[in-house]
């Protein structure tokens, strides 16, 4: 079992802390008490997603959140007090759901993976940058909603993400009944992949990122544009794509590297190219 990281003020206080150990960048959502994206946060969240492309040293990505909620969506206070501009909102919302969508495909677009460390409530736009991740492992404590439909606001691009998780019965389950569901039903639908005790939350959820940080950084990054780009497809089309990527994956040297080592019963060493 790997060991408890350690989550240490960053040099820079703002709305999102990063921390990058042994590969593993974590991004902590820390606006409390809700963690509630914000245009601020939101765009703390990419700028550090973006910044990351750039740097070697990190091979995936954590995302986490301070205190007891994971995450409870976009900023309500912040977007009803714009219900006093001359236009009664409209710039600043299309403004906010627009930053949301560049967040979310931020994440799915990343040549990285990116993986949800959820404990607490993850709602609305909050199950929506967990669902957008490319692996989730919750809290048995954990609890996630689409409660849109119960104050008038139907959580419409929530419901993107979440409709490419779960199946469609699920997603307008949750969707039309706003109910919310607990971690173990999540696992069910398919919005996680693991559900832990709280106190070793943060150990597996580092366990699977050194694990993934370990394998070629170039490969796991032809992985999951390939798994994303296919899902789009129609059968023929994604079987004429992946084998195209099959076949730049073979000329690759690391490809060359780990089937010499698997032949040669050895540990690869990885170049990344």
């Amino acid at each position: 079992m790997a060991e408890i990281l350690a989550i240490k003020p960053a040099a820079v206080e703002g709305p999102v802390v990063a921390q990058l150990d042994k590969g593993v960048l974590r991004l902590m959502l820390a606006n409390p008490p809700a963690n509630a994206l914000s245009l601020a946060v939101m765009a703390a969240l990419t700028a550090e997603l973006e910044r990351a492309k750039a740097d070697k040293a990190v091979r995936v990505i954590v995302l986490s959140a301070a205190g007891k909620v994971f995450c409870a969506g976009h900023d309500l206070k912040e977007m009803t007090a714009r219900r006093t501009d001359a236009d009664h909102g409209k710039a600043f919302f299309a403004e906010t759901f627009a930053a949301c969508a560049t967040l979310m495909q931020a994440i799915v677009r990343h040549p990285l993976p990116v993986i949800a460390e959820v404990d607490g409530l993850a709602t609305a736009a909050g199950l929506q940058l967990v669902a957008s991740c490319d692996l989730a492992i919750a809290s048995h404590e954990a609890t996630f909603c689409t409660p849109g439909v119960n104050i008038g606001l139907f959580c419409s691009t929530p419901m993107v993400a979440l409709s490419r998780n779960v199946s469609r019965k699920h997603a307008m389950e949750m969707l039309l009944t706003g109910e919310t569901i607990d971690a173990a039903t999540a696992k069910e639908f398919g919005l996680v992949n693991r559900v832990v005790p709280r106190e070793y939350l943060n150990q597996i959820v580092t366990k699977y990122a050194q694990t993934i940080a370990s394998k070629s950084s170039l490969v796991v990054k032809t992985g999951k544009e390939a798994f994303y780009a296919q899902a789009e497809m129609g059968l023929a089309d994604a079987y004429a794509y992946t084998g195209r990527i099959m076949v730049e994956n073979m000329l690759a040297r690391d490809a060359e590297e780990g089937i010499g080592a698997f032949i040669g019963k050895r540990k690869p060493e990885w170049k990344d190219e």
